[in-house]
């Protein structure tokens, strides 16, 4: 009975899990459509997830600093997006300020992997 039991919990578990298993793809989920009560912020971080989701699916070079650079370059850009809407709507001092910083940490870090792109040859 016990054995049977577990049984059907892990079913359960695999069952209820399965829907968000299928929306990974190469590590990253895929965000859920827009939902009617979404918030203008919401939207706005599905918009900047999804851009950088769809960005980072750049085809491989088999150069692993080409290959890093190219991934990283989106996620940063991402990262940007997103502390925009933190910006935007935001009240909060404390969230607004390290919006801010990663705006300006990211920007900088972009700047010096599309300089190093360039140095490897690659865009």
């Amino acid at each position: 009975m016990a054995r049977t039991s577990l049984a059907a919990l892990v079913a359960a578990c695999l069952a209820a899990a399965a829907p968000a298993l299928a929306q990974q793809h190469g590590g990253h989920a895929h965000h859920a459509a827009p939902a009617p009560g979404d918030s203008d912020a919401t939207r706005a971080y599905r918009a900047a997830a999804d851009a950088m989701h769809r960005d980072m699916t750049a085809p491989y070079t088999n150069d692993v600093d080409v290959d890093f650079l190219r991934g990283m370059i989106p996620h940063h850009r991402g990262a940007i997006a997103m502390a925009k809407v933190a910006l935007a709507h935001s009240k909060d001092p404390e969230i607004r300020r390290l919006a801010e910083g990663i705006v300006r940490a990211q920007e900088g870090e972009i700047a010096e992997m599309e300089a190093l792109l360039k140095r490897h040859g690659a865009r």
